[in-house]
C-alpha cells in the first residue's frame, strides 16, 4: 500500500500544481480582460464606432435633404436609388444605435465592447459607401435632365409652403409672455427668432440660385442644398416653438389637478405611517414633513411657472414613492401610480422634447443620440403600457435618459466654446 501511495503521490503533486497553474492563468486572463487598461482600450474603439455612427446619422440627414429636393422634382417621389439607399442606411443606423446603447452600460465587458464596436464601424462604413454611390448617381442624372430653373422653382414652392405652415410665430410667443414667467417662454422666443432668421437666409440663397439659373450648363444643387438645410432648420425651430407653446399651455391647465393629486398622495402616506413600527414611522414622518415643505414651495408661484411646476411635482411624487418603499399594499401602489402617471408623463414629454431640440440643433455625439433614442423608446413604452406601475417606471426612465442626453449635448457645446 505504501509503495502504491509512493507511486501515486508524485502524479497527484504534478496534477495539483498543473491545475493551480491553469487556474492562475485563467484568473490572470480574466483580470486582464477586465483591467483598466483593457477597458480604456475598449473605450477608444467604442468612441471610434460612435464617431462612425454620428457620420452615418448626419449623412442620412443630408440624404433626407436630397430626397426632399428630388421629391419636388419627381412629382413627389424620390428616385429608386435614393430611396433604397435611405432605407438601407436607416436600418443599419437604428440597429447600430441599439448595439451602441448596449455596450455603453457599465456592465459591458471590454471584449464585447471591442467586438460590437468593430461591427458597428464596419456596417456604418458600408452604409456610407451605399449613400455616396446613390448620391453621385443622382447628381449626375439631375445635372443632365433637370434645369436649374426648375430646381429653384421647386425649392421656392417648398419655402412658401413652410412659411404658410409656420403661421404667426410672434403671436404664439406673445400669448406665452403675457401669461407666464420669462423662463417659460424664453425657449419659444429663441425658436421663433431662429426660424425667422433661417427663412431669411434661405430667401437670400434662393435668390442667388435664381440668378445662376440662366446658365443652362450649371446646376443649382449646391445652393439648393444650402437653402434646404436652412429650411429644415426653420422647420425644426418652428416645431420647437409649437411644442413649447403646447407644453406650457397644457401644463398650466394641469397644474391645479396635479397639486391636488400630490396633496392627496401625501395625506395617504400620513395614514400609512400610522400603521408602521415606531422607528419606521419616525423615519417616514421626517421625510413626509420635508416633502410637505417642498410642495408648499412649489405651490408658491405655480401659475406663473407651469412646466417647472409639473416637473417638480413629478420629482416629489418619485421621492414620496421612494420614502414609502414597501410600506404600501399592492392596491395602494397601484392607486398611487395611477394618480402620479399623468403628471410624470407630461414631465417626461417635456424633457424628451427639450432633448430632441438640443440634439437636432447641435452636433451631438453618439452617446447623446443614443440616450435620446432610449428616452423616446421609454416614453413610447410608458404611453402604451396598460399597467400604471410599469408605465410610471418607464416615464421616469424616459425623464432620466432625456436629461442625460441634453446634459451630454450641453457639455459638448461647452467644450467647443
Amino acid at each position: 500500500m505504501a509503495e502504491l501511495f509512493g507511486r501515486i503521490l508524485p502524479a497527484l503533486v504534478i496534477f495539483g500544481v498543473t491545475a493551480l497553474g491553469v487556474a492562475a492563468l485563467a484568473w490572470a486572463i480574466h483580470r486582464a480582460r477586465r483591467s483598466p487598461r483593457a477597458r480604456a482600450a475598449a473605450e477608444a474603439v467604442r468612441q471610434r464606432a460612435g464617431s462612425a455612427l454620428v457620420r452615418l446619422d448626419d449623412a442620412l440627414d443630408e440624404l433626407e435633404i436630397e430626397v426632399g429636393l428630388s421629391g419636388a422634382l419627381y412629382g413627389g417621389d424620390a428616385p429608386t436609388s435614393l430611396r433604397r439607399a435611405r432605407i438601407t442606411a436607416q436600418h443599419v443606423r437604428d440597429a447600430a444605435f441599439e448595439q451602441f446603447h448596449q455596450i455603453s452600460t457599465p456592465s459591458a465587458l471590454p471584449v464585447d465592447i471591442r467586438h460590437t464596436s468593430t461591427q458597428i464601424e464596419r456596417r456604418c462604413d458600408e452604409a456610407m459607401a451605399t449613400i455616396d454611390r446613390a448620391r453621385t448617381e443622382h447628381r449626375a442624372w439631375m445635372t443632365t435632365n433637370v434645369s436649374a430653373a426648375a430646381q429653384v422653382a421647386a425649392a421656392r414652392a417648398r419655402r412658401d409652403a413652410l412659411r404658410t405652415s409656420m403661421g404667426d410665430t410672434a403671436a404664439l410667443v406673445s400669448d406665452l409672455s403675457a401669461r407666464f414667467a420669462d423662463d417659460e417662454w424664453r425657449e419659444a422666443s429663441r425658436a421663433a427668432r431662429a426660424a425667422g432668421d433661417a427663412l431669411h437666409k434661405a430667401d437670400a440663397i434662393l435668390a442667388e440660385a435664381a440668378a445662376h439659373a440662366a446658365d443652362p450648363s450649371r446646376t443649382a444643387l449646391p445652393e439648393l442644398a444650402r437653402a434646404e438645410r436652412l429650411l429644415r432648420t426653420a422647420e425644426v425651430e418652428s416645431r420647437v416653438l409649437e411644442e413649447q407653446h403646447r407644453l406650457v399651455t397644457q401644463a398650466a391647465l394641469a397644474v391645479p389637478g396635479e397639486v391636488e393629486s400630490a396633496r392627496a398622495a401625501l395625506q395617504q402616506a400620513v395614514l400609512i405611517r400610522e400603521h408602521l413600527e415606531p422607528v419606521d414611522a419616525e423615519r417616514l414622518g421626517a421625510e413626509l414633513r420635508a416633502i410637505d415643505g417642498a410642495l408648499t414651495a412649489i405651490e408658491t408661484d405655480a401659475a406663473r411657472h407651469p412646466t417647472r411646476t409639473i416637473d417638480a411635482l413629478a420629482r416629489v411624487r418619485s421621492r414620496l414613492d421612494l420614502a414609502l418603499g414597501d410600506a404600501r399594499t399592492a392596491q395602494q401602489r397601484l392607486r398611487g401610480a395611477r394618480t402620479a402617471l399623468p403628471g410624470t408623463l407630461a414631465a417626461a414629454r417635456a424633457a424628451v422634447a427639450q432633448a430632441e431640440a438640443s440634439v437636432a440643433l447641435s452636433r451631438a455625439g453618439a452617446d447623446a443620440r443614443s440616450r435620446l433614442l432610449s428616452a423616446q423608446r421609454e416614453l413610447a413604452s410608458a404611453r402604451q403600457s396598460q399597467d400604471p406601475v410599469e408605465a410610471l417606471d418607464a416615464a421616469r426612465r424616459a425623464m432620466r435618459d432625456a436629461e442625460d442626453a441634453k446634459a451630454l449635448v450641453d457639455y459638448a457645446q461647452l467644450g467647443r466654446v
